[in-house]
């Protein structure tokens, strides 16, 4: 019998590199810029494995694999392995990942845990129980096989032997070798026996085998008279043995007596040379194979997201029954469907989650996708569906139309939730659930806001009374007190000296005049204007006296209580973009003046840092979901008619990433046109450096009667006839107010989408008129919605007219410069967008004017405080109010949020109660603890 024919591992991995390396580059035309990536994670650094790892990185690098060393000191702990292996499973650009064996941590690691938590999909090394389990099965097409079993059959396949029917024999039972080898062998249809340290009669079952593989590791322990003639042999034995010849004194022998074998059988693999090679070439093959896998199931910018299909119900029921009749899915599979990796992901509970802002710096080369704001016209009391449609909008976009599409609203105050509006969820089939956590407490961030600002408010009164109460060097010592014999100064109070030109650090060394004025703020109390908050509407603190007590010796002022959402700092939330920008914006509030006209910060009374603290979780945005699935950012609640009525630049920065260059961000601009979208554009867009694509104003039959003379629309009462009938005369008329709102966001240069939220009671001829006089008015568009009864499916049209207005020529631009004064700037908006012949400054507000241009603050953009319910500032003037001055009773400053805010009229910055407030029908089940009656 002829000698046995070399199976050279050299020879057939060499071509399938050169297989590989072509399957590499087809797969680069394919998808311009894609690469297979590779990870080879390593614990501790022995020379056997850098060897390996080196070998297999140079066949990478040949193939045009990306390969990635990570590799971990022999002093990671399991934890730090383990968070390293999931950072890696969620990387898209990794598709094969491998642990290299042994771990060489001085730490207890458990290997099969570690091994167990490389995602299947990337375990290119086939050692998971899964891809085991699989193999066992014979799943061959869902699974990877470990490499040298791979290998070895694709050794065996260039023979040309076919294998079915064949009688092999497996030497080994390894989790690595003997034992996938065992499955592979028979789920090609050969007859398998395995045998090891306890089979009796090794050489009889060698003797029977037509392929025999052996991976017993023990030096030539299978003799050449064993062999079968004309047997297949792969000996995947690495063993050294003494050799005098050698210059090392050893040799390298398989586990088959090589030299007898090879006159017996008809094919053998050489040790070295044979089935080595074909390790690495085969880690290549399972990687490239990934990687066609990943491209199979990838589509550039698309997520890999599961809507929920909806039924809806005709009547529709109430929204806590539409929002309980949808399970959400959890939100973490949410956050992995857009994309989130799960380390920027903090759960609270299963429903709602924050996002951490590293997901920004992670994802800020990726292109932003097509921004789009919702407003609407000017409201009636009750609301026109700006919130559902925006639900509606994305659900449209994303479950019906197949876009990324992401909603970004405000957090809803608890003081209208449970007072004369409910819930601010959206509403009917469009709406984000669970409606209880959103409308309730979320995650804590108002309840937060509400610490922070009254740490301020007591900080102020406090620093009043002790400056009143103490001597400069008594306040000295406390402000720096000596601790073990030693002064010394703070942060923030070396700050405070260096904004005083005081250049010194030591405290001993301060002059008596620097001590003077490093301790005194000097508050002038009639200039404080920042007042405590609670997140309740309770008309009865809109105007208190405070320091009744006798402890407070006197030391008593009037002041007030403002809504949570109305503090400076829901402003700074909603407009930093950042840490450490928002460290600074509460830096620079301003609380008062001093007594010589000079701003006092939070910065000058010490508070600042404490107050970032207590807003660092915060800061974070609030993941959650619409009824059909997509994603939404809750995040931030200012009021619109008394603040910039925006949620946070962070959300709709973080949202714009992850939709990518092809989706939609959806945002709502609190109340009509002319406040919450204007102070979007000038506002919010000039300190995010967004440049919005689509303006979508949502109007109603309803609120556009009211304009045209109807009757007054009061919450809780029946609307009258004029509202429930037809009546076109009456509807023309009042569309004098959705021409105006649609002419205020035309002045901005974007394209205007106009959103016919319909009611039940509307006539198509009442609807019809409606989009015709909107689109003379000069909207890009005018579409009949039905979002609320039908969920996304109803707001199809709008989505598609605002996929195409998306696509349409944009000349953003803000309506003033900001280099122009104060009563410019004001007046600009007064007549532009509300409409008026001029401004009248009362005294209060002249004063202003004056202090807060020497102060500094002439140069920050203008957010106007005026009723929500009118162009004009009063509410009762309907349509488009012509021939009033608009009266500025006074301005404040919020120096940190960065504007100044202009009172029109009698606005107060605390709501009240009702007569019958929301909260007559709120309980709370007590058998299913489920919340009854919210909205």
């Amino acid at each position: 019998m002829a000698p046995a024919q070399i199976l050279s591992g050299k020879t057939v991995s060499a071509q399938v590199r050169e297989r590989l390396k072509n399957q590499v580059a087809s797969l680069k035309e394919r998808v311009p810029g894609f690469r297979p990536g590779l990870a080879i994670l390593q614990v501790g650094d022995r020379d056997d494995s850098n060897l390996y790892i080196s070998m297999k990185l140079k066949a990478a690098a040949e193939i045009g694999i990306n390969a990635n060393h990570i590799k971990l000191p022999n002093t990671a702990s399991e934890a730090e392995v383990l968070r390293c292996i999931n950072n890696l499973n969620e990387d898209p650009t990794i598709h094969g990942f491998i642990v290299q064996l042994p771990l060489d941590s001085n730490k207890p690691i458990n290997t099969e845990k570690i091994t167990n938590a490389v995602a299947p999909e990337k375990d290119v090394d086939g050692l998971s129980s899964i891809n085991a389990g699989k193999l066992s099965r014979g799943d061959l097409g869902d699974c990877f096989i470990p490499c040298t079993p791979k290998g070895c059959m694709e050794l065996i396949r260039q023979t040309g032997i076919q294998v079915a029917g064949k009688k092999a024999v497996v030497i080994g039972r390894s989790k690595i070798v003997g034992a996938p080898m065992h499955d592979l062998l028979l789920w090609n249809h050969a007859t398998v026996t395995t045998c090891h340290s306890k089979t009796a009669s090794l050489a009889e079952e060698v003797s029977k085998a037509d392929i025999l593989v052996v991976a017993a590791g023990k030096a030539e322990m299978v003799k050449g008279e064993w062999i079968k003639p004309g047997a297949v042999v792969i000996d995947c034995g690495i063993n050294h043995i003494p050799d005098s010849t050698k210059p090392s004194g050893k040799r390298v022998v398989g586990d088959v007596a090589y030299s007898a074998a090879k006159e017996r059988a008809a094919y053998i693999t050489p040790v070295p040379g044979g089935v080595g090679p074909m390790t690495v070439a085969m880690l290549m093959q399972s990687t490239v194979e990934s990687a066609q896998r990943f491209l199979e199931k990838y589509q550039p910018g698309k997520w890999n997201i599961q809507y929920n299909q909806l039924s809806p119900r005709t009547p529709v029921p109430s929204d806590i029954e539409v929002s309980r009749s949808c399970i959400p899915k959890p939100v973490g599979r949410l956050a992995r469907e857009i994309g989130l990796l799960s380390d920027e992901v903090e759960f609270y509970g299963q429903s709602k989650a924050k996002i951490l802002l590293s997901t920004l710096e992670r994802l800020k080369d990726q292109p932003n996708g097509r921004y789009v704001v919702v407003t609407g016209i000017t409201p009636t009391p009750l609301g026109e569906g700006k919130s559902t449609t925006t639900i509606g909008l994305v659900q449209a976009l994303g479950a019906h139309l197949g876009r990324n599409a992401f909603a970004c609203v405000r957090q809803p105050s608890q003081g209208p939730t449970f007072g004369i509006k409910g819930g601010a969820a959206g509403g009917g089939y469009s709406q984000v659930i669970p409606m209880e956590e959103f409308n309730l407490h979320l995650t804590g961030d108002i309840h937060a806001i509400t610490a922070a600002n009254n740490l301020v408010a007591a900080a102020v009164d406090a620093r009043i009374f002790h400056e009143a109460t103490q001597s400069d060097q008594a306040l000295y010592s406390r402000l720096v007190p000596s601790i073990d014999g030693a002064r010394k100064f703070s942060d923030i109070q070396i700050r405070r000296l260096q904004r005083l030109h005081i250049n010194k650090t030591d405290p001993d060394t301060l002059t008596t005049d620097e001590i003077k004025k490093f301790v005194r703020l000097d508050i002038d109390p009639e200039s404080i204007t920042w007042a405590r908050v609670l997140d309740t509407s309770d008309r009865f603190l809109r105007k208190i006296t405070i320091g009744q007590s006798p402890t407070e010796k006197g030391h008593s002022r009037t002041t007030q209580f403002d809504i949570t959402v109305a503090s400076e700092i829901m402003a700074v939330l909603a407009l930093t973009d950042g840490l450490e920008d928002m460290r600074r914006r509460l830096a620079k509030m301003v609380v008062a003046s001093s007594t010589e006209g000079l701003p006092i910060t939070t910065e000058d009374l010490g508070v600042s840092g404490a107050l970032t603290v207590l807003m660092k979780d915060a800061i974070k945005p609030n993941l959650m979901q619409t009824l059909e699935g997509d994603p939404v950012f809750v995040h931030a609640g200012p009021f619109a008619n008394i603040a910039h009525g925006n949620s946070s630049i962070l959300a709709d920065k973080i949202a714009l990433k992850l939709v990518g260059k092809e989706g939609f961000v959806v945002t709502e601009a609190g109340f009509g046109a002319d406040i919450g979208m204007e102070k979007f554009f000038d506002i919010k867009c000039r300190y995010s450096g967004l440049q919005p694509h689509v303006a979508v104003l949502v109007a109603t039959v309803r609120a556009l009667k009211m304009h045209g003379g109807g009757p007054t629309v009061t919450a809780g009462v029946p609307l009258p006839k004029e509202y429930t009938e037809e009546n076109l005369q009456l509807l023309a008329k009042g569309c004098c107010n959705l021409s105006k709102q649609i002419q205020n966001a035309r002045t901005f240069g974007v394209p205007v989408v106009v959103a016919v939220n319909a009611f039940k009671s509307d006539t198509e001829a009442e609807l019809q008129l409606v989009m015709r006089l909107a689109k003379e008015a000069g909207a890009f568009d005018a579409v009949k919605c039905t979002h609320w009864a039908d969920g996304g499916r109803g707001a199809l049209a709008l989505a598609e007219a605002v996929q195409r207005a998306s696509q349409a020529p944009s000349h953003f631009r803000f309506l003033y410069d900001v280099q122009l004064p104060i009563l410019d700037k004001i007046r600009i908006i007064a007549q532009t967008i509300y409409g008026a012949d001029d401004v009248e400054l009362l005294p209060e507000a002249e004063q202003k004017i004056i202090l807060y241009t020497k102060q500094g603050f002439g140069n920050l953009p203008i957010c106007m405080a005026k009723t929500h319910l009118s162009l004009s500032h009063d509410p009762e003037r309907k349509g488009v109010p012509k021939g009033f001055l608009l009266p500025i009773r006074d301005i404040r400053a919020s120096a940190g949020a960065g504007f100044l805010y202009p009172l029109v009229g009698t606005m107060s910055t605390m709501p009240g109660l009702p007569t019958r407030p929301c909260f007559y029908d709120i309980d709370l089940d007590p058998v299913t603890g489920e919340v009854n009656g919210l909205f």
